[in-house]
């Protein structure tokens, strides 16, 4: 998944690098009718209601206290929810209206950005392996698609996560993963070995015993496939959050507490 386009200087189908004050932030093509950003470390340690500044200066800024689950939030429940200075827990925002941002903060998890074409709703998800177990991504869409949008009016982008060549779960982790790729999964069928199997394999064999390597963002891909979703629909960036510690924090390498911000703003 890496490649030498995590230095500015290279291009990639579908993603540019633009810099900002001499910082640099992922865009993505399919999202071009968006103001959006994968903002990079090089912007920590600003918040969203500062990097929106960036996006859409008159736009407002939604964000959740992120659990590693699949609950998504319109700005109407966010804002039912907050409490004092406590966000609602919550993986993903969705918004309803024009000039509305929605953000949500990754180190190695997967930051996915998607616009409605036909509406211009956005929504912004943090989707760790935990959450892609629990299907947030098609989980939202689900919503979407509750609040009138057409599933093939969908553009989504995958951002800057840990590659699954480096990416050490265990092989309980791994099954739940490819689990989550069957609609209805049998319990003696090896859904660990057949992800491992498939042309462009979801999880890889390791090294040490009891461990796989999981490629969060194919996984997710997958599940986009199995819900109709077509590939011309998805960008996957091409750089590690773990292999590229100039651009990217990465919880994995370093145990900082540290994140990039991603978000987009409706229209």
């Amino acid at each position: 998944m890496t490649s030498n386009f995590c230095d500015p200087q290279h291009s990639h189908p579908h993603w540019q690098w633009s810099t900002l004050n001499e910082c640099s932030h992922l865009r993505c093509e399919l999202l071009s009718d968006w103001p959006h950003a994968f903002f990079t470390q090089q912007y920590y340690p600003e918040l969203p209601e500062t990097l929106v500044q960036y996006l859409a200066p008159t736009a407002t800024v939604y964000r959740v206290n992120q659990v590693h689950g699949n609950v998504a939030l319109t700005p109407s429940a966010i804002i039912a929810a907050h409490q004092a200075e406590t966000l609602p827990q919550a993986d993903a925002v969705i918004t309803e209206t024009a000039h509305q941002s929605a953000w949500v903060a990754s180190a190695d998890c997967t930051p996915v950005l998607i616009g409605d074409v036909a509406t211009g709703r956005v929504s912004a998800i943090h989707s760790g392996w935990r959450g892609t177990v629990q299907r947030i991504v098609p989980e939202t869409i689900a919503q979407f698609l509750r609040m009138g949008s057409c599933l093939f009016d969908l553009r989504l982008a995958m951002g800057p996560a840990i590659d699954g060549q480096v990416y050490q779960v265990g092989e309980d982790v791994g099954r739940q993963a490819a689990c989550s790729i069957v609609a209805e999964p049998e319990p003696d069928v090896d859904y660990l070995q057949q992800a491992m199997k498939l042309s462009e394999p979801a999880i890889f064999r390791d090294g040490e015993v009891g461990c796989v390597r999981l490629d969060v963002r194919r996984i997710i891909e997958l599940q986009l496939e199995n819900l109709g979703v077509a590939s011309e629909q998805v960008a996957i960036a091409p750089c590690c959050t773990y292999q590229q510690p100039d651009y990217f924090f990465s919880y994995r390498r370093t145990k900082a507490k540290k994140v990039q911000w991603s978000g987009i703003v409706s229209h």
